[in-house]
C-alpha cells in the first residue's frame, strides 16, 4: 500500500502528543464539587467511570484513522504483460547414407537428429518446420509451435527410408517455399549436410539466390571429420563437405556457415545459431491503482459517533 499524500502522515505525531496532553490535564485539572478523601473505604469503580476514561481513547484513534485516510491510502496492482513475436525457421536435415558414419557416435544423423531436438524444445516461442533430403527432399512437417509433435517427427526419422543421394538444392528450395507462407519478418532455415550437391534439379546457389530475394536468412552447417571417417558397414566415405558452396549459400543470404568436426561442436553451432536469432519479447506494465480511503474514514466516522453516543449517554456527566 502507497500513498497519495505522504506528508500527511507527518500530522500522525500529534496524535501521542494530544494524548499526553490529555493525560496530564485529567491529573491536574478536575471539574466538580471536591469531598474529603476516605483511604480506609474501599470504593467499587462503575462501569461507567470506565466508559468516561476510554472516550479520550476513541477520540485519539478517530484522529489518527482521519489522518491516514487524508494521505490518501492507495493500492497497486501490477500486471505485466509480455508480447512474443516468434521467428520462423525451417530445420533442413540431410537424411543421405553417408550421415551413417561413425565419427559422430554412435553416427551422424543420430548426433545431428539429438542436438535437432534440444534446439526445437528451447524454442518455444517459434514456429519450426522440418525438410529432409537425401536424393531429393521432403517436407516433413510444416511451420507449427507445437513442440511435442516436432520432436516426434524428428524421432521417428530413419537413415534408408530416402533414395540416395544429396539434393541441397532442392532442400534449401522446400524450405524457402514453406517460409514463404508464414507471417514473421524474421525466417531463418538451418541447412545441415555432411556432402555436396549431386542431385536435384536446382543448383544450391540459385536456392540460395531466391532465399536472399525472400529475405530468408540461411545458416549452413558442414558436418564430418576432416579426412576419411568410419562407417558402420562396409561402405566407402562420403564426399567431403562443399565448404565453398555453404559458405557462398550463407554469406549471400545474410546467414553464417558453421564446420562441425565432432558432436560437442555441432551443438555449440546450433547454440551460437540460438543465440543469434533471438525471438523478440515486449513487456507491458499496467498499473491499476485503487483508492483505500474508506477503509480509515469509515471507521474513523464509526468511532466519532460512538463517541458522540457514548458521551451523551452512558458517560454523560452532570455538570
Amino acid at each position: 500500500m502507497t500513498f497519495a499524500y505522504p506528508a500527511v502522515l507527518w500530522m500522525l505525531t500529534a496524535v501521542p502528543l494530544l494524548g499526553g496532553w490529555m493525560w496530564w490535564r485529567a491529573r491536574h485539572h478536575t471539574e466538580g464539587v471536591g469531598f474529603p478523601r476516605v483511604a480506609d473505604v474501599p470504593l467499587r469503580v462503575s462501569w461507567r467511570v470506565w466508559v468516561r476514561r476510554a472516550l479520550p481513547v476513541l477520540r485519539l484513534s478517530a484522529m489518527a484513522l482521519l489522518i491516514v485516510a487524508l494521505a490518501r491510502p492507495q493500492q497497486h496492482d501490477v500486471v505485466q504483460v509480455e508480447t512474443t513475436e516468434g521467428i520462423d525457421i525451417v530445420l533442413a536435415l540431410d537424411a543421405s547414407t553417408s550421415m551413417r558414419a561413425t565419427d559422430f557416435p554412435p553416427n551422424r544423423f543420430e548426433a545431428a537428429r539429438s542436438v535437432a531436438i534440444d534446439f526445437v524444445e528451447e524454442r518455444s516461442n517459434d514456429r519450426i518446420g522440418l525438410v529432409v533430403f537425401a536424393g531429393r527432399a521432403f517436407m516433413q512437417a510444416p511451420l507449427t509451435t507445437d513442440q511435442d509433435f516436432l520432436v516426434d517427427t524428428i524421432e521417428q526419422l530413419r537413415l534408408g527410408q530416402f533414395e540416395p543421394g544429396t539434393a541441397i538444392g532442392s532442400a534449401l528450395t522446400a524450405a524457402t517455399s514453406r517460409l514463404r507462407s508464414g507471417a514473421s519478418p524474421s525466417q531463418v532455415v538451418i541447412l545441415l549436410t555432411d556432402g555436396q550437391n549431386n542431385r536435384g534439379e536446382i543448383d544450391p546457389l540459385t536456392a540460395a539466390e531466391i532465399a536472399r530475394v525472400m529475405g530468408i536468412r540461411v545458416y549452413t552447417i558442414g558436418v564430418g571429420s576432416f579426412g576419411d571417417a568410419p562407417f558402420e558397414l562396409e561402405e566407402q566415405g562420403s564426399d567431403e563437405v562443399d565448404e565453398a558452396v555453404l559458405t557462398t549459400i550463407a554469406e549471400a543470404t545474410g546467414g553464417q556457415y558453421f564446420r562441425a568436426s565432432d558432436a560437442a561442436a555441432l551443438q555449440t553451432i546450433y547454440d551460437d545459431i540460438s543465440a543469434l536469432e533471438q525471438s523478440e519479447i515486449e513487456t507491458h506494465t499496467y498499473t491499476d491503482v485503487s483508492e483505500r480511503f474508506a477503509q480509515f474514514a469509515v471507521p474513523a466516522l464509526l468511532l466519532v459517533l460512538l463517541h458522540a453516543l457514548l458521551r451523551t449517554t452512558v458517560a454523560w456527566r452532570f455538570p
